[in-house]
Order: C-alpha cells, then sequence, then structure tokens
C-alpha cells in the first residue's frame, strides 16, 4: 500500500500512550474520554465488479461498493484503514477482523 501513496504519515505517539490535549485540557471530556485515541467508522465506496460478484458487493444502497473502516485522530489523520470488504458486509463484521 505504502507504493500508492505519497506521503507515509506515522502517529507521534505510535503506542497511544498520550491523552489527546483536546481531552486532557477539557474537565467536561476527560473523566469519559481519557483512553479515547479517535474516532472509528465504516463507509461505502462504489466500485465496479464483474456481474458474477454483483450480489456480494452489492451495498445498502443497490449499488456494488467496497466497505471500508477507517480510524482517524484528533488531528483528522488516519491512524488506521481496512479495505477489501464486500458492500454487502456489515461494520460489526468488519470491525470483528480488525
Amino acid at each position: 500500500m505504502d507504493g500508492f501513496s505519497r506521503d507515509l504519515l506515522v502517529p507521534k505517539d505510535p503506542d497511544f500512550k498520550d491523552i489527546p490535549p483536546q481531552i486532557a485540557n477539557d474537565d467536561r471530556y476527560m473523566p469519559h474520554f481519557k483512553n479515547c485515541i479517535g474516532a472509528i467508522d465504516g463507509t461505502h465506496i462504489a466500485i465496479t465488479v464483474p456481474e458474477e460478484d454483483q450480489l456480494r458487493y452489492r451495498g445498502r444502497k443497490g449499488i456494488p461498493t467496497t466497505n471500508v473502516l477507517a480510524v482517524c485522530d484528533f488531528d483528522l489523520l488516519f491512524t488506521y484503514v481496512l479495505t477489501g470488504w464486500e458492500g454487502s458486509a456489515h461494520d460489526s463484521r468488519i470491525f470483528l477482523d480488525t
């Protein structure tokens, strides 16, 4: 995958030991989110697949998609991306593959 990108970004804290300042400096968030390292979500990306694979890749909107799981940190940088799942796969199934 490295060959497809111009730059490879590496987290400043690859072990995620530091509490992000957005949480550490806010008394409202600190008790609830002190161990939070970012946000996670799945998204569907439209793709073209051979006719025989159409059903497997058909997402909830009825078109062929690939379901991508992504995690970003508080600086909106991606820290994890999992690709390759069929559009018919549920986010929870993909999460269990991480």
